[in-house]
């Protein structure tokens, strides 16, 4: 008879997430995982697999993160421009109990040169992102919000490559409001 498990599996995975957001894939140890999470070390292996594999199923959960908050804010939104102003406020500003940037970026810039597992989740997860600009602006195109005579799609990947940027830039001390400008600075081009 299998045993229970005597942990909320949910939970000890969005605990990992935070873990290999704040420290990196490097830099966590199994003894940082055992420690964070809060179970034992047999139960690590025995649910999630080994460390990769944990990884990987945290890259997944935080994805369930974003797509859950950005389809919140879109709903929210009167317009295509209000919802994408949302995106890029989004990638600024985070929230509050999250640490700054991206886990996709950070994972992106030090894992994906050299992990194809890696590589696939995160450029799967920015073209699902790049889909979603595509839409929105080819809404607001077709609505007459925007007057950019570009392609939906050359657009969405511009804007998508500053919200890229915004996300390194928002692990600095660079001012908001810069941040901010340089999204207003990506939003012009809809109407260029």
């Amino acid at each position: 008879m299998p045993r229970v498990k005597e942990f909320d599996v949910d939970m000890a995975l969005l605990k990992a997430v935070r873990l290999f957001w704040e420290q990196g894939y490097e830099k966590t140890s199994i003894n940082d995982l055992v420690d964070h999470l809060g179970i034992h070390r047999r139960s690590l292996y025995d649910t999630f697999g080994d460390k990769h594999q944990l990884f990987l199923k945290a890259i997944e959960r935080y994805n369930e993160y974003l797509n859950g908050q950005f389809q919140s804010g879109i709903t929210r939104a009167d317009s295509a421009k209000q919802a994408i102003r949302f995106l890029f406020d989004f990638m600024i500003e985070g929230t509050d109990d999250k640490p700054p940037g991206c886990l996709l970026v950070n994972m992106a810039v030090e894992l994906a040169p050299w992990d194809l597992e890696v590589d696939a989740k995160t450029v799967q997860s920015f073209d699902l992102v790049e889909k979603l600009l595509a839409e929105l602006i080819q809404r607001g195109l077709e609505s007459g919000e925007f007057a950019s005579t570009r392609n939906a799609s050359e657009l969405a990947e511009e804007m998508h490559n500053t919200m890229l940027g915004l996300r390194v830039l928002a692990r600095t001390s660079t001012d908001k409001e810069k941040l901010h400008r340089i999204a207003g600075s990506a939003m012009s081009m809809l109407d260029i």
